[in-house]
C-alpha cells in the first residue's frame, strides 16, 4: 500500500517525483503484512483540515439509554416536540412506594446462559435464589467499570459473573441493551404505532468522556449485536459522551431547578434566593436585550434562565459524578446560537460511588479476614449481593453532619457462614479487630459510626476534588464561573459539602440541579435531537500513521536510514493527524489519499498510532502505539483499468472526522467517484 497526503488548495494527491518515489518499508517495521511503506508528498506538516456541515439522518424519535455503572435507565422525545422529555415508566421492584425512574445495573442469565432479567428484578430474583442454586446462575453487576479498565479491549474480552464463570462482555453488553430496545419499543408502540416504521428511531448511548475509542467502539459493537440498528444504518446510533450531554441539558434549566450549594451553607437553601445570581449577572442580560442578537439568541437556542443571563465567552465546568468514574468537561458558550465549544480534553479517573463500595469491602477484610470475604463471595453470591444492597442503602443517608450512628444488617447466611468458617461469631471478630468506628449492635447489626462511613467517602471523594483543582489548574479554562456537579454519585450530601468546602473559597459558584441523577439521560435525548450543539471539541490524543521521509543528514537519527534502490529515506516517520489538545470542529475533515500496492487488490490497511505528546517525531518513540487500522475496501470494477491510468496509482482518497465523539473516516474512489467502505477499527489490536 503506498500513501501520499493531500496538498490542499494545490488539489495535488499523488506524487509523480521520482525523489519522493513511495518505498516498501523494512523488514520488521511495526506495521502489517497488508501495509507497505507510506511516503508523504512533502515532509510538511500536514494540511490544515477541511470542513463539511454534517449530515443528518431522517427520524421521527430520539431515544437515549443512559448506561451507568450502578443504574440505568432510558427516556425519549419527539421529533415534533423535541424538548418534551418523557421518561421511562416505573419499574417493576425496588423499594415499595418509591417511584423508580432509573433500575440497577443488574444482569441475571439462567444457568444455560440465556437471558432471564435486568435491573430491580434480576437483583431480587436473584436474592430469592436458594443458595446452592444459585451458584449455578450468571449474575452481573457494576460490569460497566471492566470496559474502562480494561487495557487490552477486544471483541473476546470476558466478564467475570459474581459466581466465578465467564462470558464474553459484548454478549452481556448486548443483552443489557436488547431489554432496554425491547422496553423501549413496547411503550413506544403502545403511544403510536407509526413509531416503529424502518428507521423511525434515533439512538444515543452515553459513555464516559475519558472512554478511549476502543470503548466506545465496543459499545458500537454490542449495539449492532443487540439489534439496535444495523451496521448500514450506523448514523441511526450516536454515541453521547456523558459530561456533554449533562452541560447540553443543563442549557434548559431555569433557577428554580437548580441548588446553589453556597447558597444552602449560607442557610438560604436553594437558587430561588434569584438576587445571588441576579447581581452576577444583571449587567449582562441588560446588555443581552439591548443587543440585536439578544431575541434570535433567547427564543431561537431555548436556552434556559441562567444561560440568558451568562455572556458569550462565559465558560463552565460540569463535573459527572457517576458510579464508576468522575468526568470532567470544560465548556464555552457560542452566540447567537448558544452552541458550545470544549476548552479541555475531557480527564477525570475512576473515582465514581464504586470506590465507597470497595472501600466498605476493604473494611469487612479487615474484620473478618480477606480469605473469608472472598471465599463467602464465591459460596454465597447471593447473600453478598444482599449485603450490598443494605450497604447502599445506608450509604445514601450518610452526610457530613450525621448525628446517629448507622447500622447495616448482616445476612444470617453471613453470620452462619462465619460461625461455620472461624468456629466464633461475628460479635467476637469485631471485638478482636483493629477497627474502633464499628460495633455490633443487639439488633444483630453492624454499627458503624459517622466517622467510619465518612472515612470510607474519603479517597474517592479527595480524588474527585483534586481532579477539579488540578484542571482549574490549567490556563485553558482560566475564568470558569459555573461547577456542576451531576451524576448518580452528585446526590451524595458528603460529597456536595466537600466540594463547596474546597472550591467555594475559589469563588466558584458549585450548582447541582434538582434532578441531578437523571441530568445526562435527559441531555442525552437532547444531544440525539441536536448532536451539533457541541461545535468544538478538543482532541484527547495524537493520532497519525508511519511513513518513510527522504532522510535528511543531521536531522534524522542515524538509525532510521534506508538505503533503497540508490535513495536514503528516513523509515517510522510519524506523520500527525490530528494533535493532542487540538481543538478541531464537528464535521471538520482530515483528507489523506492512497494508493493500492498492486493491481487487483481488494483492501488497503493502514495501522493507525497515537500518543499523548503533542510532537512525537517516530512511531518508535516511547509512548507511541498502534491503537487501530484504517480499513479501505476496494471493488474490483472501481479499478480505473479503462482509462490508461496504471493499476498501481488507483487513487482512493480518505476523509476522517476528530470532531465527533467518535472517530469517522469517508473514502471514495477518485477514478469512478464511488463510496468505498471503510472503517477504523480500534478493538482488534
Amino acid at each position: 500500500m503506498l500513501t501520499v497526503p493531500e496538498m490542499g488548495l494545490q488539489g495535488l494527491y499523488i506524487s509523480s517525483s521520482p525523489e519522493r518515489s513511495p518505498v516498501p518499508s523494512p523488514p520488521g517495521s511495526p506495521r502489517t503484512q497488508e501495509s507497505c511503506g507510506i511516503a508523504p508528498l512533502t515532509p510538511s506538516q500536514s494540511p490544515k483540515p477541511e470542513a463539511r456541515a454534517p449530515q443528518q439522518a431522517s427520524f421521527s424519535v430520539v431515544v437515549a439509554i443512559d448506561f451507568g455503572t450502578t443504574s440505568s435507565g432510558y427516556a425519549f422525545s419527539f421529533a415534533s416536540d423535541p424538548e418534551a422529555i418523557h421518561m421511562m415508566r416505573k419499574w417493576e421492584g425496588g423499594d415499595p412506594g418509591v417511584a423508580h425512574q432509573k433500575t440497577p445495573t443488574c444482569l441475571l442469565l439462567t444457568p444455560e446462559g440465556i437471558f432471564h432479567s435486568f435491573g430491580y428484578t434480576a437483583r431480587d430474583y436473584y436474592h430469592d435464589l436458594d443458595p446452592e442454586e444459585a451458584r449455578d446462575w450468571l449474575y452481573f453487576e457494576k460490569f460497566k467499570m471492566k470496559i474502562h479498565s480494561a487495557t487490552d479491549l477486544t471483541l473476546k474480552t470476558q466478564l467475570e459473573a459474581v459466581n466465578g464463570k465467564k462470558m464474553l462482555a459484548l454478549e452481556v453488553f448486548a443483552h443489557a441493551l436488547r431489554f432496554f430496545k425491547e422496553h423501549a419499543l413496547q411503550e413506544l408502540r403502545e403511544q403510536s404505532e407509526c413509531m416503529l416504521e424502518k428507521g423511525a428511531v434515533r439512538w444515543v448511548l452515553t459513555v464516559p468522556a475519558i472512554w478511549k475509542q476502543p470503548a466506545k467502539q465496543f459499545m458500537r459493537e454490542a449495539a449492532y449485536l443487540a439489534g439496535l440498528v444495523s451496521r448500514e444504518d450506523a448514523e441511526k446510533l450516536l454515541i453521547a459522551l456523558e459530561p456533554e450531554a449533562a452541560s447540553v441539558y443543563c442549557r434548559k434549566l431555569r433557577l428554580h431547578q437548580l441548588m446553589d450549594l453556597s447558597s444552602r451553607t449560607a442557610g438560604r437553601g436553594r437558587l430561588g434566593e434569584r438576587r445571588s445570581i441576579d447581581s452576577s449577572f444583571r449587567h449582562a442580560r441588560e446588555q443581552l436585550r439591548r443587543s440585536r442578537h439578544s431575541r434570535t439568541f433567547l427564543v431561537e437556542s431555548g436556552v434556559g434562565e441562567l444561560w440568558a443571563e451568562m455572556q458569550e465567552g462565559d465558560r463552565y465546568m460540569v463535573a459527572d459524578c457517576g458510579g464508576g468514574t468522575v468526568d470532567l468537561t470544560v465548556h464555552q458558550l457560542e452566540q447567537p446560537h448558544g452552541t458550545l465549544k470544549e476548552l479541555y480534553k475531557a480527564s477525570g479517573g475512576p473515582y465514581g460511588a464504586v470506590g465507597v463500595d470497595l472501600a466498605f469491602e476493604q473494611l469487612l477484610c479487615r474484620i473478618f479476614g480477606e480469605d473469608f470475604i472472598a471465599k463467602f463471595k464465591r459460596q454465597r453470591p447471593a447473600a453478598w449481593v444482599d449485603l450490598t444492597i443494605a450497604f447502599e442503602a445506608r450509604k445514601r443517608t450518610a452526610g457530613p453532619h450525621r448525628a446517629g450512628a448507622l447500622n447495616i444488617s448482616l445476612p444470617f447466611s453471613f453470620i452462619d457462614f462465619y460461625r461455620k468458617q472461624r468456629g466464633h461469631n461475628v460479635e467476637t471478630a469485631l471485638r478482636r479487630s483493629s477497627v474502633n468506628l464499628v460495633k455490633w449492635s443487639s439488633q444483630g447489626m453492624l454499627r458503624m459510626s459517622c466517622e467510619a462511613m465518612n472515612e470510607l467517602f474519603q479517597p474517592t471523594v479527595s480524588g474527585i476534588i483534586q481532579h477539579i483543582e488540578m484542571l482549574l489548574a490549567k490556563p485553558e479554562v482560566q475564568g470558569v464561573k459555573l461547577l456542576f456537579l451531576v451524576g448518580g454519585f452528585a446526590e451524595s450530601a458528603v460529597l456536595q459539602h466537600a466540594v463547596q468546602e474546597a472550591l467555594g473559597t475559589r469563588g466558584l459558584r458549585v450548582v447541582v440541579p434538582h434532578d441531578v441523577g437523571l441530568t445526562i439521560l435527559k441531555g442525552a435525548v437532547l444531544f440525539g435531537q441536536a448532536p451539533g450543539v457541541v461545535r468544538v471539541r478538543r482532541s484527547p490524543l495524537t493520532y497519525g500513521v508511519g511513513v518513510l521521509n527522504r532522510f535528511v543528514p543531521g536531522h534524522h537519527p542515524p538509525e532510521k536510514l534506508l538505503v533503497r534502490d540508490g535513495r536514503r529515506w528516513c523509515t517510522d516517520v510519524f506523520e500527525r493527524f490530528v494533535a493532542a489538545e487540538q481543538s478541531v470542529a464537528l464535521g471538520e475533515e482530515v483528507r489523506r489519499s492512497y494508493c493500492p500496492a498492486r493491481p487487483g487488490q481488494r483492501r488497503v490497511l493502514i495501522n493507525l498510532y497515537c500518543c499523548a505528546a503533542e510532537d512525537a517525531r517516530f512511531i518508535t518513540d516511547p509512548g507511541v502505539r498502534k491503537c487501530g487500522a484504517l480499513s479501505l475496501e476496494l471493488e474490483p470494477e472501481g479499478c480505473p483499468e479503462n482509462t490508461g491510468t496504471s493499476p498501481s496509482r488507483r487513487e482512493i482518497r480518505a476523509a476522517m472526522q476528530f470532531g465527533d465523539t467518535e472517530i469517522k473516516v469517508t473514502a471514495v474512489d477518485v477514478s469512478t467517484n464511488r463510496s468505498v467502505r471503510a472503517a477504523i477499527d480500534f478493538l482488534s489490536n
